[in-house]
């Protein structure tokens, strides 16, 4: 169902954010995420600098090769379009997510190594869907790795209520599990 008809409005930013994942042939995996800021106006930032409509303001890219047990191997950044000088600092802390796994501490993990002023807040948000990309990947391809476990994505939404009917068609066995079970 669409969104209803908006109010008289008049575009002024557009943020357009794509994720890809891959199966590599050397049986690892590679996540990739670019963002893409643009104005529909010509704009003035402090210090004088003018981005025409339609010009990046911000253009940047990762891409995370992963393995079966999605732990990072290789980060890779490209920081093509930055409004500031310093922008470009925040690609080598990036390395720092080396050895971190894309699991239910990947956003803390973000936080820890990459976290404030050590960062970019614009690649930790790629990073953050990065984790549900990967899933999406690889579902289709990696053998659940303990039957006697709920899957990490049953409890993570209304769809996947461990109470609800569709965990109760699909994994009968973790249907109404309890908390403390988990």
């Amino acid at each position: 169902m669409p969104l209803s008809e908006p109010a008289a409005r008049t575009a002024l930013h557009h943020r357009d954010v794509a994720y890809r994942g891959f199966r590599r042939a050397d049986g690892l995996w590679d996540i990739e995420a670019e963002l893409r800021d643009t104005k529909t106006l010509d704009i003035t930032m402090q210090g004088g600098r003018v981005w025409a409509a339609g010009e990046p303001i911000h253009g940047m890219s990762i891409r995370l090769t992963i393995d079966d047990d999605t732990m990072v191997h290789a980060i890779e950044v490209a920081m093509d379009h930055v409004p500031h000088g310093p922008c470009p600092q925040a690609a080598a802390p990036m390395q720092r997510m080396v050895a971190s796994r894309l699991n239910r501490s990947w956003r803390k993990a973000i936080e820890q190594h990459l976290g404030g002023i050590q960062g970019c807040a614009h690649l930790r948000e790629l990073l953050f869907n990065m984790a549900t990309v990967a899933f999406q990947t690889m579902v289709q391809s990696i053998v659940p790795a303990d039957p006697e476990h709920p899957p990490p994505h049953l409890g993570k939404c209304v769809t996947w209520d461990f109470n609800g009917p569709v965990v109760q068609t699909h994994y009968p066995k973790f249907f109404r599990l309890e908390v403390e079970k988990r």
